[in-house]
C-alpha cells in the first residue's frame, strides 16, 4: 500500500517535486516553502499623513525581530515620505501603489520611479485590478511599468487575476496565461527573479468573498507552472506568489497552508494595526 504522504508527493507538480538544493529554505506553515512568506498591505485611497504615521508607528512597535514574513505596506503617495521616516531602521518595507513608466514629463497627476525611490520606497504595486478596470491599464502598459520599476531597482508586485464573468465562462486559465505572457513579455530569468506576483481574483476584492483555498491554490499552481515551463523549475520555486482577495485573520491560515501560496496582498484588513499584525503573525493564530 502507498503511504498517503508518498502519494501526495507523487501528485505534486514537477517543478516543486524536483526543486531542491540551495533554493530550499526552512519550512514555513503550509509545507516546504521555497521562499520567505510576504504579507503586504495595500491601503488604497485611505489615511491622511497623520493617520499613516500613527499606523506605521503602531506596526513598527508591534513587530519583533522574530517576525517570520517579510512585511510591506503601501500608503497613499502623500504619506510615503513621512512613513519612510517612521520605518527607518526597521525591517518593514515601503511600497507605492502605482507608478508612471516615464522618468519625467508632462503627465499631470502621475509619479515616477525616481520619485518613489527618493521617497524611500523599495516596492511598487503594478497592474492591480482596480488600475486595470477603473483606469484602463492594459497588459502592454503593465509590461512597461514593470520594466521601469526594475530599472529603478524597485521590486514590483505584479498583479494578475480574472473577473467573475471570466471565471464563470471557464476562461480563468487563458486570462491568467495572457496576463503573464504579455505582462512579462521579453523578461529574462533574472528579471523574473526580481519581482513578486500577486493573484487577485477580481470578484473577491473588496466584496467580502474569497476564493476557497483549493481554488486559490489551483491558480497559484498554474502561475508557478507557467513560470517553470519558461524559466526553469528553480526560478519558479524561488518566486513568491501572493494571494489577494479579501484576506482576513479568519481565512489567512487556511490560505497559507496551500503549497503554492507564499503570502498575501491585503486590502481592508491592512487598515487597522491589530488585524494586520494578526495576518503578519498568522503562525500564532490559535489552532495552528
Amino acid at each position: 500500500m502507498i503511504h498517503p504522504s508518498q502519494r501526495d508527493k507523487e501528485n505534486e507538480p514537477a517543478y516543486r517535486r524536483e526543486a531542491s538544493g540551495p533554493m530550499c529554505r526552512p519550512p514555513f506553515l503550509g509545507g516546504n516553502k521555497m521562499v520567505r512568506p510576504v504579507i503586504a498591505g495595500n491601503w488604497k485611497m485611505n489615511k491622511t499623513v497623520a493617520e499613516s504615521v500613527d499606523f506605521a508607528k503602531g506596526l513598527r512597535d508591534a513587530l519583533t525581530a522574530a517576525t517570520v514574513p517579510e512585511v510591506i505596506i503601501a500608503p497613499p503617495f502623500t504619506s510615503l515620505g513621512a512613513v519612510a521616516e517612521v520605518l527607518r531602521g526597521s525591517s518593514i518595507r515601503l511600497a507605492a501603489q502605482n507608478l508612471h513608466e516615464a522618468p519625467k514629463g508632462a503627465f499631470t497627476g502621475e509619479i515616477s520611479a525616481g520619485m518613489l525611490s527618493g521617497a524611500g520606497c523599495t516596492h511598487v504595486i503594478i497592474g492591480h485590478s482596480e488600475r486595470r478596470t477603473l483606469f484602463g491599464e492594459t497588459d502592454a502598459r503593465v509590461n512597461l511599468k514593470l520594466r521601469t520599476a526594475l530599472a529603478a531597482t524597485l521590486t514590483p508586485i505584479f498583479c494578475i487575476g480574472e473577473t467573475l464573468q471570466e471565471r464563470e465562462e471557464n476562461r480563468m486559465k487563458p486570462v491568467i496565461e495572457r496576463q503573464l505572457k504579455e505582462g512579462l513579455n521579453n523578461f529574462s530569468a533574472d528579471d523574473i527573479s526580481r519581482l513578486l506576483i500577486a493573484y487577485e481574483p477580481v470578484w473577491a476584492i473588496g466584496t467580502g468573498k474569497t476564493a476557497a483555498p483549493a481554488q486559490a491554490e489551483e491558480v497559484h499552481g498554474l502561475i508557478r507552472g507557467w513560470i517553470a515551463d519558461r524559466y526553469g523549475k528553480e526560478r519558479a520555486a524561488g518566486i513568491a506568489i501572493l494571494y489577494g482577495g479579501s484576506v482576513t485573520p479568519k481565512n489567512v491560515v487556511d490560505l497559507m497552508r496551500q503549497p503554492d501560496i507564499d503570502g498575501a496582498l491585503v486590502g481592508g484588513a491592512s487598515l487597522e494595526v491589530a488585524s494586520f499584525v494578526q495576518l503578519v503573525e498568522y503562525q500564532n493564530i490559535q489552532g495552528v
